[in-house]
Order: C-alpha cells, then structure tokens, then sequence
C-alpha cells in the first residue's frame, strides 16, 4: 500500500474542536458550505476505518440519489484531498481483486454492491430509507447519518439504530464503537427536527472536562519537548485511558452557521446567498437559525409527511456505477413515472417567469412528477424544450395539457401567437403530439380553494402527492402562499407577483407556479381525459 505523503491542510475552528473532541455521538446543525464532508464526514470515516479496521459502517440517506450525487461526490474529495485514493485506498461497489490483497471484514458480506471497502478491511456500507430493509440483517459499528434532516426517524428507530448496538465484539476498548455523526443543515419542519433533541443529552460539564484533559495533554507534550521525563509517558497514557472513557458516553452537539467558514468563503458569498436564497432558506441552511413559520396558508392542509415522497428508480442509478454527472439528470432516475402513459400538464404564463407542472393519476392518487421554470429571457418555448428534454426516453410522447381561458389571446411572453398555439407548436416540433383540453375560465378561488382542501384531506378528489426532489421551488412557493379574505371568501394571496425581483423575493418562490399546479389540479380532477374519475369517493383512508 502506497505510503501518504505529508502536506498541509486547512480546518475552520469547528472542524478542529469536532475532531479533536472526538465525541462517540456527534450531531452537527450546520449551514451550507461550512465544511460538512470535508472537515466532518470524511475524518469520521476516516478515523473509524483506521482506529476499527475490519470493521463494518454505514452511510446513511434518505435516497440512494442523494448518497450518489451529494453524499459521496464530496466525502470522496476529500478522501482525495487527504491522499486517500479510489482504487487505490479503497474500491466502490465490487470486491477487490484478490492481487491487491486488501484485508477482509470481520463479518464479510454476500455483496459489496452498495458499500465501500478499504485496504484494511473496513467495509462502509450505503443504507438508504428508499431501498426497503436496507439495514436489516445487517451488525454495525458506527454510523454516518447524511442531511438527517430528510431521514425518517421512525425508520431510524426500527431498523438501523438496531443494527448499531449490543454486541461489543473486536471493538470493546475503542470508545467510538457504535458511535454516530449526525450531519444536516437546520430543520424547518416538525418531522426533520428530531435529531434537535439531542442537543438536551449533551452533557455540557463532559464536554469541558473532554478539552480540559486535551489541553493537559498538549500541555505535557510541550513539556516534553524542552525536558522529557519519564513519567511524561505515563502521564500521557494515563490521560488517554481518561480521555477514552469520558468519549466513549459524551453527546456533543453543536449548531454553527456558514460565517464560521467566512475564511474560505468570503463575505461575497454570504451575500450572493441572501440575495439569491429566499428568506426562510437563508436563514436556516445559511445562518443556521430555527425558524417557526405560522401563517396562515392557501394549502393549509398540506402536510410534509403526508403528501411528500421521494421515488427513484434505483436500478437505473446501480448501472451508473457511483458515477452520476448532469446528463443523467433525466426521467431514467425516477420510479413514479408511468413511461406508457401520457403526461398531464399545465402552464402559467407571465412576462418574466413561465412554469411547467406535470403529473399522472395513479388510482386514486395524483402525482405531481416534476415542475420547470423559466425566467427573462427564456419563455415558454424554452420551457417545453427543457420538458422534452428531460423526458426524451419517456416511452409516449404524448401530453394532455390543460388550460384555461389565461391561454387564450395573450402573447406577451411569445410573440404573435397566443400561449396556447405556441406550446403545442413547441411539443409538435419536438416529435410530441399534444391533447388539448380547454377548462374555460379560471374558477373563482373560493371554489378552488374548498375544492384543494378536500383532496388533501382525502375527502373527495384525486389524492395529491408531490415528487419532493422533483419540485423544490414549487413546494416552496406552496408552503408560503397565504391567504386573504374578501367579500366573496378566500383568496390566494397574489400581490408580490407584480412587484419587481429582489435578493429576498425570487420570482421562483411567489405564487406563479402555484397558479400552475392549481390548473393541473383542476384539469386531472374535472376533466379528465380517458382516464375517467369517479368522484363519489369520499375518502381514500376509508
């Protein structure tokens, strides 16, 4: 095995004091680009591959994609950065050639399909919560929880934390046996919140006891420099055997902002993010602040952990060998989308910002799969390229488009033509040929709003469900749409939209694509189109 050479590396204050407080469970609520794989994911795993070799880890995420195109593309740069090679150090997704004669786990499994191993034996293996029972059967020593923010912790609690305890094994004297780093930027909803709770079993006295003996210890190192002594040495090993003990039971749990990182950031990117990010974002993934957002809200029954899901299609993201790239950002990557059935869609239409929702209905179910914008200078034919280019395997080339009466005789954002010939020029051109449904007038919004809320109470309607992943703007702009009330009962609070865009208001954030998703709604429930619905269902749960 090739021999690490010396070099210097940077580590920003909280890096340092996670790692040299060496905690056996480490929650960090940090905002973006603080450093999270560089300065805590990657020397987790590295310590644990070199202090337990043979032993058996795991990533954990909330969906494969995310381990694959967030998770490792950072963690394995900055194995990289620390002269720790792919191929070399450790391979991804296969058994080592017998040749390279890597040491083998303690407990070697079928299939390293979904793992990493390392020359030393330690084996990492990828969990995700959208691969069913990826931890069961499964005996591990520690755990790297990524974006735990979006972890089910029920799922946590059921199969994975399980798997992480008891036995004690090879690793008995090594105090971050069955330790765990939980990494996520701030939270903004109840069901991500979990891992806050730790925050109450730190035990802060610990914790200042840890740095207390840490620096004694660097104490008696420089005393040992200018006189050494012989009981230096055994004061070390004796600090060491304390320091071991109290890490073995310490909770360390810390919150810190992007600032912290303002050395290699720099102020212009703490300013580029509040002007691009939107208020709620920035404070929570920047300044790493919790917020509790009450208002009231237009889809006031809408509910994260009721009508939000995350679907891959896993099989297609196993044949990229660990080796994602922007072009596979396309329709190949998602499992909810019937590939021979046509794609519902809908449109809104303005002068600097145009959207794209789409859906299917599954049973009782509708699906919204994906939503696109454009902006300024692109409109609404740029739009149906980016649609078309996203689904160029889908197997039908088909879409429904609803519509109303908005469509209709307005070209501000496409020239001579009207909205409506334009999109369907667009898709014919493309190879896509296009069922128009007209739905007439907009209906009035107290209408549309009673209607809205009964489906996402499961009272009568199609039941809607949102591609989380695939439609993060739109959530947004739905989760902060309020209300207001008139003569003749709500209405969609709309007033930002004429307002000019600015560093705490994106246009991608107002109401616009709500207005989209409200006509797609409308169109799949009352006017379907060969796909007939019954609407004297009263309620899915029944």
């Amino acid at each position: 095995m090739p021999a690490i050479p010396k070099k210097q590396i940077y580590f920003n204050d909280p890096q340092l004091e996670f790692m040299y407080t060496g905690a056996h469970t480490s929650v960090i609520a940090g905002g973006r680009r603080l450093g999270k794989s560089h300065g805590f994911a990657a020397p987790f795993i590295l310590r644990n591959v070199q202090s337990m070799p043979r032993s058996t880890g795991a990533i954990v995420g909330s969906t494969y994609l995310q381990i694959l195109s967030r998770t490792l593309p950072g963690t394995l740069q900055a194995l990289e950065m620390f002269g720790y090679k792919r191929d070399v150090h450790y391979y991804i997704g296969h058994k080592p050639d017998p040749k390279v004669n890597f040491q083998k786990p303690i407990i070697d499994p079928a299939s390293y399909e979904h793992a990493m191993i390392w020359y030393n034996g330690t084996i990492v293996r990828f969990i995700t919560q959208d691969r069913p029972g990826s931890s069961n059967s499964l005996t591990l020593d520690w755990l790297s929880l990524d974006e735990a923010k979006f972890l089910k912790f029920q799922k946590l609690k059921e199969e994975t934390f399980p798997a992480n305890g008891g036995f004690k094994g090879h690793f008995g004297n090594c105090p971050h046996h069955h330790g765990m780093l939980i990494i996520s930027d701030m939270p903004t909803t109840k069901a991500g919140s979990w891992f806050l709770t730790y925050k109450d079993k730190q035990d802060t006295e610990l914790i200042e006891t840890i740095h207390s003996l840490i620096y004694e210890r660097w104490e008696v190192q420089q005393r040992m420099k200018l006189d050494p002594k012989p009981y230096h040495a055994t004061y070390l090993r004796e600090l060491d055997i304390a320091l071991a003990k109290l890490r073995s039971v310490a909770v360390y749990y810390r919150e810190w902002s992007s600032i912290e990182n303002l050395l290699l950031l720099g102020e212009r990117y703490i300013k580029q993010m509040k002007r691009d990010l939107p208020p709620l974002v920035f404070q929570t993934s920047i300044l790493c602040k919790k917020i509790n957002n009450q208002k009231d809200n237009f889809y006031a029954a809408m509910s994260e952990a009721v009508h939000y899901y995350d679907c891959f299609d896993n099989s297609y993201l196993d044949s990229l060998d660990y080796k994602y790239t922007d072009k596979n950002d396309n329709c190949l990557q998602d499992g909810d989308l019937d590939r021979d059935k046509p794609i519902c869609i809908a449109f809104d239409y303005n002068a600097n910002i145009n959207w794209l929702v789409c859906g299917q209905r599954q049973g009782v179910k509708m699906k919204t799969l994906k939503s696109f914008y454009v902006k300024y200078e692109r409109k609404v034919r740029e739009l149906v390229q980016d649609f078309c280019n996203y689904y160029r395997y889908h197997n039908k080339r088909e879409v429904i488009y609803y519509y109303d009466n908005t469509a209709l005789g307005t070209n501000y954002a496409v020239g001579d033509d009207d909205f409506a010939s334009v999109i369907c020029s667009e898709f014919e051109r493309l190879g896509w040929s296009v069922n128009r449904v007209h739905l007439g007038n907009p209906m009035p919004h107290k209408d549309k709003h009673m209607m809205i809320f009964q489906a996402m109470k499961g009272q009568r309607w199609l039941f809607p469900l949102f591609n989380k992943p695939n439609n993060e703007a739109l959530l947004l702009a739905m989760e902060s749409t309020g209300i207001r009330i008139g003569a003749d009962g709500f209405k969609k609070d709309k007033s930002g939209e004429k307002l000019s865009e600015s560093e705490e208001d994106l246009l991608q954030h107002r109401t616009d694509g709500t207005d989209a998703w409200d006509t797609l709604f409308i169109g799949m429930n009352k006017f379907a189109v060969n796909d007939e619905y019954d609407d004297s269902i009263i309620s899915i749960f029944g």
